[in-house]
């Protein structure tokens, strides 16, 4: 058990080195060159370096210093080694690649990209249980103290650094900001929730024992079963509940058209999937 969490642990702190690497050269290669203040502490950054040329770097680490420091105090255990890797990870990195060649001067493609690759990078933050504190860490110390929700205080603080933008750099680059934290937003839920072609299958059939043996036969999937009542009848009916991978939904469609083809389905999206054939090996906990 404790090897398990051992690599758990080892795993998690891989997704926010990798992911607040990501961080670190989205801000680099798209959001410093074209000028875009995305919120955040990146987006003071932004701001005093081209206000006063500071080095965004150390801009990022000074601020993050005191920031952490009272949210490990004010916080205790919500703060904790991962949130430290994570918070000096970035400024670290941008500090290697502050010379990197390869960089986006175009608003709209810093926007779009640096949006897309910065949303990613938290998103594989998040998916290790970590943080790159900043804002992130501004939001909980509020939430902690006047009941707001960590979402909207963070929306408030980052909208607050997107405004003083308005000073430095102009209404357009602006409203690009206000793009690319909408884009990293979306980029965030994609990774979190690891979006996929997996299908919630819903059945109302009048053949459960059919459907169930072409549902554990033919795609070796679980299911499972809710008795319901017809509106339309009255007649009691079964809903029987799958979960499969896009391939394995398309077969089960063919085949339930072929030997079901009375039944009601319905395909849904599945944005994330928790237990035995998903998150777990198909097989957990069964003695084989």
């Amino acid at each position: 058990m404790n090897f398990i969490k051992s690599n758990k642990s080892i795993t998690e702190y891989f997704y926010i080195i990798i992911g607040a690497t990501l961080v670190g050269l989205a801000y680099n290669i798209f959001f410093l060159p074209s000028k875009l203040a995305a919120g955040g502490i990146s987006g003071v950054s932004t701001i005093l370096y081209e206000w006063h040329s500071f080095s965004p770097a150390i801009t990022q680490l000074v601020i993050n210093i005191p920031i952490f420091i009272i949210g490990w105090l004010t916080l205790g255990k919500e703060f904790s080694w991962k949130t430290l890797v994570g918070t000096f990870w970035v400024p670290f990195i941008i500090f290697l690649s502050e010379d990197i060649p390869l960089t986006v001067t175009n608003p709209l493609l810093g926007a779009l990209y640096g949006g897309i690759i910065l949303g990613a990078g938290l998103g594989i933050v998040y998916r290790g249980n970590g943080s790159t504190g900043g804002t992130a860490a501004i939001a909980q110390i509020v939430k902690k103290f006047t009941g707001i929700s960590s979402g909207y205080s963070q929306f408030i603080v980052d909208g607050i650094v997107v405004a003083l933008s308005i000073i430095v750099f102009n209404l357009e680059l602006t409203l690009f900001a206000l793009l690319a934290i909408y884009i990293s937003g979306k980029a965030i839920d994609f990774v979190q929730l690891r979006t996929s072609a997996t299908k919630l299958i819903v059945i109302i059939t009048d053949e459960e024992e059919k459907v169930q043996n072409l549902i554990h036969n033919e795609i070796d999937r679980g299911l499972t079963k809710v008795r319901s009542v017809g509106g339309y009848s009255n007649l009691d009916k079964t809903m029987l509940l799958c979960v499969a991978e896009q391939p394995e939904a398309v077969h089960l469609k063919k085949l339930l058209q072929k030997e079901v083809p009375t039944s009601f389905v319905i395909f849904v999206n599945a944005s994330e999937i928790m237990g035995r054939g998903f998150s777990l090996d198909k097989y957990y906990g069964q003695k084989l």
